[in-house]
């Protein structure tokens, strides 16, 4: 993340690191720090004492470093504490990818088609003028995405060290980028809806599977602190939790807060780009980066009044640079946490969240009088003559003004219903003024939140065991009503009219015993959804096909069951055959997987999830075994609750809940978590792995909160003395 990693694996890593240092914070660090409370830094600094003082015991004595080092060939250092918030490159976004695209929409055929993705609402994108946008090159991503891109280890013929260590992204991983899951879940009900007569809350947030957990559960116990939770290991504090008096968790709430912006550059000095009516000069930086095996390599970075600079094409006199909100100060995503840790009440997690900066969050709360609330909260830039749509000319007529004050945005507290729920979806009310200040256009659909709430709904008093069970159910609303429509559908032929009538009668739970689930991802990923795409991109110019990307599948459901000439001249017909013919193919592939005994299908068979450690390519056999777990069969896909997004290519589970809450607010004792598949990062430990079975069986542990229920439990203690 601060652009060193030449320095440890060797000389393929520069271009990483130059592209790190783009989006690294370089601003004014008091005003960073600032930004995230009066205790903030004090925090991070004792944080980072901490980890320095197992670093430096673990210089010291061989035997408590971790055994990561070895495989990759070089020693910890020591950490800043600036260094935890100025690392930016990997911050949750996702404008500025489907910005260029539509960009490339309105190249090959004129218009930002809706299609990439969807829109909502229904909205004209502006398109904002003297901007030829077949200019924008298609890899004008390419420093974007190779920052955020992981590390790829490759094996080492020499057993450990630098020699072999290599970053292997390929193109096309670069174009896609790698924040493949989508969505997290959280709901909480008011004491009206309790089995308890306490508000619950529950929360999910997904993230890539990995090995070890991505969160880690902190109890932060001091004087006038009392906080147990989730945040990721490399943070401070607790981001998703508890203290004595409030409950709060969080689900991404889309924000558009990235633009591409275009200049025309001065042909007698292309360090200039026009601005207004002059030429203005780029901030150009030098900076040295250390290579291990070889000499210091100086690289060049520059910067507009905007942002980085992404892309130059000094032919035609072309540069590119990214704005983002996360790159100002207090973008550091998730450290505003720190203004909420010693809340009180619901009304003062509200207050907190009018500085919170990133990422867009829906944050859903409940204290201990029973109140409950939604606040969306993030930085959202007012452009007052674009809509963060598309790419925009850099020559100052398409600037931001600021940010939306958080007040503007909508909130809901006790609502009559009794409960509040997100699943990343559209949940702007109907009477959001989005002409005066349009948030965001990009959301996942409705899927898991429609499902939530058809559970809430039929629930008059909902327990814990109940919210446990829903964030690991696996009934899918969008297969629901496609194998409704199906059924609806008559063949000619035989042996397809008895599989239409067999899927038909399925019960949409994609439970990894299920034979019909198993027909059913086939068909849906692998054949139904790429057919839709076919049909409606048919008309479309040669080369904008690419462009088209995935639709959520609630989109597919919508057009099939309501077809449209999109799909073709005849679109009832179009989409009767097209269902047909997809299925049948799909049953096909099926049986080439899974034999031809249909009745011993299992989705489980073909969905699996193996969490491999980023390092076991370079690992023994005995410690791989000790790495790596799976594969085990894994129910789900990427519209229930319990996601389970998969690989469409191998369907091997990608992402999902690692960590799940769910908090009986005021008697917290009984509250109950998991966070797969340990907390340990250490595979040597017994708490590396050993709640994976947990997490795999869609079960929990008591998270433990007062003093005497900890006590009656602790199974061991760590004394830490200063100065000894």
């Amino acid at each position: 993340g601060l652009g060193e990693l030449a320095a440890v694996l060797g000389e393929k890593f520069v271009a990483k690191d130059r592209a790190a240092r783009l989006f690294s914070y370089r601003g004014d660090m008091g005003k960073e720090w600032g930004a995230y409370g009066p205790d903030a830094k004090r925090n991070t600094e004792a944080f980072v004492a901490g980890i320095n003082a197992y670093v430096a015991a673990a210089r010291a004595d061989a035997k408590l470093m971790p055994p990561e080092f070895g495989l990759a060939g070089y020693p910890p250092v020591f950490w800043k504490a600036e260094d935890v918030v100025r690392v930016r490159n990997h911050t949750i976004a996702f404008n500025l990818r489907v910005q260029v695209g539509r960009g490339q929409m309105v190249c090959k055929d004129g218009s930002a088609n809706q299609i990439l993705p969807a829109v909502a609402p229904a909205w004209k994108p502006i398109v904002p003028e003297g901007l030829d946008y077949c200019s924008i090159p298609p890899n004008v991503m390419e420093q974007y995405s190779l920052a955020k891109a992981p590390v790829v280890f490759q094996a080492s013929a020499a057993g450990g060290g630098a020699e072999g260590s290599g970053w292997d992204a390929s193109q096309e991983d670069l174009l896609e980028g790698h924040l493949p899951v989508r969505g997290s879940n959280n709901w909480v009900i008011a004491p009206s809806k309790s089995a308890t007569g306490r508000a619950i809350l529950a929360n999910d947030p997904h993230w890539v599977q990995t090995v070890p957990s991505p969160w880690y559960i902190t109890h932060l116990s001091a004087p006038g602190l009392d906080i147990i939770g989730s945040n990721f290991p490399q943070l401070p504090g607790v981001f998703i939790g508890h203290n004595e008096s409030i409950a709060i968790g969080a689900t991404i709430f889309f924000m558009a807060g990235e633009d591409l912006y275009v200049y025309e550059t001065n042909p007698a000095n292309p360090n200039q780009y026009r601005y207004q009516d002059g030429w203005e000069s780029m901030r150009v930086e030098q900076e040295a980066v250390a290579v291990r095996g070889g000499p210091q390599r100086t690289i060049e970075l520059k910067f507009t009044r905007h942002g980085p600079v992404l892309m130059e094409d000094p032919k035609q006199h072309r540069a590119y640079a990214v704005r983002a909100t996360w790159l100002d100060a207090g973008g550091a995503e998730f450290m505003g946490a720190m203004r909420y840790q010693r809340a009180r009440s619901v009304d003062d997690v509200a207050t907190a969240l009018k500085s919170w900066g990133e990422p867009g969050l829906n944050h859903i709360v409940a204290d201990t009088s029973g109140k409950i609330g939604w606040f969306p909260a993030g930085r959202t830039p007012i452009r007052p003559n674009t809509d963060g749509l598309l790419p925009l000319p850099g020559d100052g007529r398409y600037e931001w003004t600021g940010y939306l004050d958080r007040d503007l945005l909508p909130s809901e507290v006790n609502p009559s219903r009794g409960y509040i729920a997100t699943s990343n979806n559209m949940n702007l009310p109907k009477d959001y003024p989005y002409a005066q200040r349009p948030v965001s256009f990009f959301w996942i659909d409705n899927s898991r939140v429609d499902r939530v709430t058809e559970v809430l709904e039929g629930l008059p008093k909902a327990s814990v065991k109940d919210f446990e069970k829903l964030q690991n159910e696996s009934v899918t609303i969008p297969g629901r009503r496609l194998v409704r429509l199906l059924g609806t559908i008559t063949t000619s032929d035989p042996e397809l009219s008895e599989l239409v009538k067999w899927l038909a009668a399925w019960d949409a739970n994609v439970d990894a015993r299920s034979a019909q689930a198993a027909l059913y991802e086939v068909w849906l990923s692998r054949h139904l959804i790429p057919g839709v795409i076919d049909k409606v991109a048919r008309s479309m110019p040669p080369g904008l096909r690419v462009l088209v990307g995935d639709l959520h599948t609630m989109h597919v459901v919508d057009l099939l069951e309501r077809p449209s000439e999109r799909l073709g001249d005849d679109p009832r017909k179009v989409r009767d055959e097209l269902m047909l013919s997809t299925l049948a193919a799909a049953f096909a592939e099926t049986k080439s997987l899974l034999g031809p005994d249909r009745p011993s299908w299992q989705w489980g068979k073909l969905a699996t999830i193996v969490l491999e450690h980023d390092l076991s390519s370079r690992a023994s056999p005995t410690q791989r075994a000790q790495m790596n777990l799976g594969p085990a069969p894994r129910s789900g896909d990427v519209n229930v609750v319990g996601m389970a997004e998969y690989d469409v290519r191998t369907f091997r589970t990608i992402g999902g809940a690692t960590f799940r809450m769910v908090l009986d607010v005021g008697d917290w004792d009984k509250s109950v978590a998991v966070n797969s598949p340990g907390q340990s990062g250490n595979w040597t430990s017994p708490h590396y792995r050993d709640l994976f079975p947990l997490w795999h069986a869609g079960q929990y542990f008591p998270l433990l909160y007062s003093r005497a229920a900890v006590e009656r439990a602790t199974k061991q203690k760590i004394v830490l003395v200063p100065g000894r």
